[in-house]
């Protein structure tokens, strides 16, 4: 079977917010953490649902989904790094979001293109 890129980035992204929510709630950060974990485990979530999509519309609206996702999680990891609530440097988890963006924006224009 071919190597999915999107799907293997999106899964160790969500291995490595959990260690982050795992880490925030250490330092008793609770309300950012869970938006944090909500959305970065969704980007995943949402990747194999577009997989599994029954037709190139049900990929487009999943993956479109996903990258909302990211969009938001970037947002929360940017509110973590700007408002100094914890210790904890997240710039390679923004480095990662901007990466997974980057991937899914591709991956909308080229399906919107093609179904067009």
């Amino acid at each position: 079977m071919k190597e999915n890129v999107i799907q293997n980035k999106s899964f160790e992204f969500a291995l490595r917010i959990i260690a982050l929510y795992k880490k925030l709630q250490d330092e008793r950060e609770y309300v950012l953490s869970k938006q944090v974990l909500r959305s970065g485990t969704s980007i995943g979530a949402n990747v194999e649902e577009a997989i599994a999509g029954q037709s190139k519309k049900d990929f487009l609206s999943k993956i479109s989904i996903s990258l909302k996702e990211a969009r938001e999680t970037r947002y929360w990891l940017r509110l973590l790094k700007e408002s100094e609530l914890t210790n904890i440097d997240v710039d390679a988890y923004l480095n990662s979001s901007f990466e997974l963006i980057s991937i899914l924006s591709a991956i909308v224009k080229t399906t919107r293109q093609k179904l067009n």
